[in-house]
């Protein structure tokens, strides 16, 4: 985890990150509250993948926290309201804050966000992509995807991963119900060891099928998954993409031209956390 310390105010128009100017950051708005608990996890990732050494040297970020969005997972599985309306109130929301940059710790909202964040013109960081960025620059040909039914209908991270030459696997119909109890478990403030039991197992067997790393691909399974259980690493979306976020607020573009960008998370056996394997240790030197 950054340390940060206590320092004198940087002038404005002064360094800041790694020396950027403060005057030349990018304003962020983050799209949240799906859920809350999600978005909390997420800001503070960003201020711990930050290298800031004052209050100055952080990214600037709008967040519009609205819960009220409708279910967009039960939206793409032909059951709920179309989240779109909210979505775009809190894009156009943020656009008028003076955002340049858009981030959505939620996975499933991508089914709904790319266009609306077009309309607004905000260059949008896509937890999706930056994901399968990551993964295809490390070379992954297989990997399990644990995210919502409506993440896994609209194919979001099945068309990223292949377009990359990495393989999907997913869970069968009873692992996406015990999935999907334990998004509901973190949503509702009640997540018990059954649910985290049931996630280590779930994420054991697409191991065991061939996944050489687990994707948690909702925001809320990172917060309930036991990944010390894992016999292979797992990947946080929601940590990568505040890795690419700070990259992005301090000047970088939001896609990599010319091929998958190298992700700034350590080599693998590192965990999506920074954090060596205790059966790696040897390899972490």
């Amino acid at each position: 985890m950054t340390q940060l310390h206590d320092r004198a105010p940087v002038p404005a128009g002064g360094a800041g990150h790694r020396g950027h100017p403060v005057s030349r950051t990018r304003l962020v708005g983050v799209l949240g509250g799906m859920g809350p608990a999600a978005t909390v996890d997420f800001y503070g990732k960003l201020v711990e993948e930050t290298a800031a050494t004052c209050d100055q040297g952080h990214v600037p970020v709008v967040i519009w926290g609205d819960p009220r969005v409708p279910d967009r997972s039960l939206s793409l599985l032909g059951g709920g309201e179309d989240p779109t309306p909210y979505l775009r109130r809190g894009v156009e929301g943020l656009k008028q804050a003076g955002c340049e940059v858009l981030a959505v710790p939620c996975n499933t909202a991508h089914a709904f966000v790319p266009p609306l964040a077009e309309e607004a013109g905000l260059e949008l960081v896509s937890i999706i992509e930056v994901t399968a960025d990551a993964l295809a620059a490390d070379g992954v040909r297989a990997a399990g995807v644990l995210a919502t039914s409506g993440t896994l209908r609209a194919g979001l991270y099945a068309d990223a991963l292949r377009r990359r030459g990495v393989a999907v696997i997913e869970p069968d119909e009873s692992g996406q119900r015990q999935v999907t109890a334990a998004i509901g478990a973190v949503k509702g403030g009640g997540v018990q060891p059954a649910h985290r039991r049931a996630l280590a197992e779930l994420s054991r067997s697409l191991a065991d099928r061939g996944a050489e790393r687990v994707v948690t691909a909702c925001t809320e399974l990172v917060l309930a998954l036991d990944r010390s259980s894992v016999p292979v690493p797992v990947l946080d979306p929601a940590r990568l993409l505040a890795r690419r976020l700070v990259e992005v607020a301090f000047g970088a573009p939001a896609t990599h031209r010319g091929g998958p960008r190298r992700s700034r998370m350590p080599d693998f056996p590192y965990d999506a956390e920074g954090a060596p394997f205790p059966d790696a240790q040897h390899a972490a030197g």
